[in-house]
């Protein structure tokens, strides 16, 4: 068998399994009505709620943080994250956890924050000079 067949047939079980594999993470966005009534992953977009009790003892367990958030519809529900507290947590603007409902309590595995610009003043002064 010639060599460049090989490398090709290789080349081709490679790009199924990458296929197969990225089909596997197909998680849609929804809410905490959505997440109590399905027992698939779902990703959640909400903001902090500041007001309510955020739980993180490294020393006890490094991998579980436990917050609240309220989503898009205005629901507020308790978040436990299995993985430690994400440095700047608290000037999250935006949060969207992945994961299920267990037991009332919306675990996740995984979560991505949107942080304020650190560059919203700088742009704001540019265009008042502009517009002045």
């Amino acid at each position: 068998m010639k060599r460049i067949y090989l490398i090709a047939g290789i080349m081709v079980a490679i790009a199924i399994l990458l296929f197969v594999n990225s089909g596997k993470d197909m998680t849609t966005y929804g809410s905490f009505a959505d997440a109590n009534s399905s027992t698939k992953k779902i990703k959640i977009v909400g903001k902090l709620a500041k007001n309510k009790p955020m739980v993180y003892d490294p020393a006890k367990d490094p991998n579980h943080f436990s917050f609240f958030i309220k989503d898009n519809n205005g629901e507020e529900q308790k978040v436990v994250l299995l993985k430690a507290k994400p440095q700047d947590f608290e000037m999250s603007e935006q949060i969207v956890v992945t994961g299920r409902m267990k037991e009332g309590v919306f675990v996740a595995t995984d979560l991505l924050m949107k942080c304020p610009s650190k560059y919203k003043d700088e742009e704001i002064a540019i265009k008042s000079k502009q517009n002045g």
